[in-house]
C-alpha cells in the first residue's frame, strides 16, 4: 500500500453546533474516536490537525497546530503535510462519523502517482476528504501567501485523481459516508442513522 498518514481535521470553531463537536457521540464513541479507530486500521501514522491538548491526551495522538493561524482548512493541510513522516496524508473531517477503514485503504491505493486524490460526490468535489502529497506544498504555500484559501483553487497546478461515485459506492453507502455533523439537528440525524445501521447488523444500540 502507498505510504499515507491519516489526518483528522479538528481545528474548526463548531459555531453552528455551539460546542466542540469532535467529542459528541454517535453510537458508543465520540466521532473523533470513531474516525481515529478506522484510520488506525489502515495507517500507522495518525495526526490531528488543529484542536487542543485535550484531543491529543484523550486519543493519544499528536496534535499539529496551524503554522498560519485563522486561515481555514488549507492552513491545516499545510501544517500537517510539513509535520507528517509519510509522503501523503488522507484528511478527514472530525465530524464525518461514518468513515470506514476499507474506503480509506482504497483512497490510499488510488493515490499512487498523484498529488491530490479527491472524491466526486453529487457533482461536487470533496476536498476535505482527500489525499494530498507533500508535492502539493509549494502550491499550498503560494495560495496562503496570496490570501487564496479555497482548497480546490490549488488543483489546477497539480496532478489530480478524481475518484468517482461508482468506485466509492462499491465499498460504501456514499450518502451516509459524506454525512457531516454540523448542527444539533445533524447530530440527531446521525444518531438515528447509526441506530438503523446497528439494527441491520444485529448490534444492540
Amino acid at each position: 500500500m502507498v505510504d499515507v498518514a491519516g489526518v483528522i481535521l479538528a481545528g474548526g470553531k463548531s459555531r453552528r453546533m455551539g460546542t466542540n463537536k469532535a467529542f459528541l457521540t454517535v453510537g458508543k464513541e465520540a466521532m473523533i474516536e470513531r474516525i481515529a479507530g478506522e484510520l488506525g486500521q489502515v495507517f500507522q501514522e495518525i495526526l490531528v490537525s488543529g484542536g487542543d491538548g485535550e484531543i491529543g491526551r484523550r486519543l493519544g495522538l499528536r496534535v499539529v497546530p496551524d503554522l498560519m493561524k485563522g486561515l481555514g482548512p488549507l492552513s491545516g493541510i499545510h501544517a500537517s503535510l510539513l509535520a507528517a513522516k509519510s509522503p501523503k496524508c488522507l484528511f478527514v473531517p472530525c465530524d464525518m462519523p461514518f468513515l470506514h477503514a476499507e474506503l480509506a485503504g482504497i483512497m490510499a491505493d488510488l493515490s499512487d502517482g498523484y498529488d491530490v486524490t479527491v472524491p466526486l460526490y453529487g457533482g461536487y468535489l470533496q476536498p476535505l476528504f482527500a489525499i494530498y502529497d507533500k508535492s502539493c506544498l509549494p502550491a499550498v504555500e503560494e495560495a496562503l501567501k496570496e490570501s487564496r484559501y479555497k482548497v480546490v483553487d490549488i488543483y489546477q497546478q497539480l496532478r489530480v485523481k478524481y475518484v468517482s461515485e461508482a468506485v466509492l459506492g462499491s465499498v460504501a453507502d456514499i450518502d451516509t459516508l459524506f454525512f457531516n455533523v454540523n448542527t444539533p439537528l445533524d447530530l440527531e440525524k446521525a444518531r438515528i442513522m447509526e441506530n438503523k445501521r446497528n439494527k441491520v447488523r444485529g448490534i444492540n444500540c
